[in-house]
């Protein structure tokens, strides 16, 4: 069974700085989510989405955020377990039994690391919502694969990598462009879509993008064997060049992200 692409002792971190949570908040409205409802969190890692949804849905409402890192559930329990919000560590790629019923399924940033089983993780899912309930679904497509500005080495050896985590870690970059048949699949009724950028970059280069991008390049890209032959120096090469580009403010850098929800009969 593949093991989660970023995993490494400051994953909690880089997840924590980068989420936004006016962004949060408006795919969640967006999505249908409100007041008094029972919420899922899949893939919640240190909690910090789960504290923004259990905001939204207080204070009738509760959210159980699950996670299969004991190590980001634990950090999720001491900064946000609180009243109508609770953590599991669950390992979602299995049956979920115990877990009881939910008004709101919220996946974000999750299937694309289970390319394989992404379709079957959903099904299992939306067996878990009340009659009504809403299932939401987002991702990113063509992920880390827009930029402009970049050399010809760079961009081949960029291409090439992800290509590589594609086929032997289980990573999906158009995970996005997918979304939508699983809930039209799975009978799942009133499906909306939405694209909005995720990342869009320009001009002098944010310290949360700067160490976001670095962690990418330091955990997955490090981490996928990718041979870097088009470098003297291997990776750490391939790393120099990659971040001389994305700190010039003249780069330009996107990822569209594709946002999904529908109801159960």
């Amino acid at each position: 069974m593949a093991t989660y692409l970023m995993e490494d002792g400051d994953e909690g971190e880089r997840l924590r700085l980068k989420t936004d949570r006016a962004v949060v908040e408006r795919q969640a409205r967006w999505a249908g989510i409100g007041a008094g409802m029972r919420v899922l969190d899949v893939g919640c890692g240190a909690g910090v989405t789960s504290a923004i949804l259990g905001d939204l849905v207080s204070p009738q409402g509760s959210i159980l955020g699950i996670d299969a890192s004991a190590e980001r559930i634990e950090t999720a329990r001491r900064n946000f377990q609180g009243p109508g919000v609770a953590f599991a560590c669950r390992d979602f790629r299995q049956q979920m039994e115990g877990l009881g019923a939910f008004d709101f399924i919220w996946v974000r940033f999750v299937l694309e690391y289970h390319r394989s089983g992404a379709f079957d993780i959903v099904g299992r899912l939306s067996d878990l919502l009340r009659p009504g309930g809403i299932l939401c679904l987002i991702d990113l497509d063509h992920n880390c694969l827009n930029h402009y500005g970049l050399s010809a080495r760079l961009e081949r050896n960029i291409q090439g990598v992800m290509d590589w985590l594609r086929e032997r870690a289980d990573f999906d970059p158009f995970m996005g462009r997918r979304l939508y048949s699983f809930l039209y699949d799975l009978g799942l009724e009133d499906i909306e879509v939405k694209m909005t950028p995720h990342h869009l970059i320009f001009g002098e280069l944010s310290e949360v993008d700067r160490y976001n991008w670095w962690r990418k390049l330091a955990v997955a890209a490090r981490g996928s064997g990718w041979s870097w032959a088009d470098y003297e120096q291997g990776f750490d090469g391939f790393a120099a060049e990659f971040m001389d580009f994305f700190s010039d403010p003249r780069r330009f850098t996107y990822t569209p992200m594709i946002a999904c929800r529908g109801c159960r009969r």
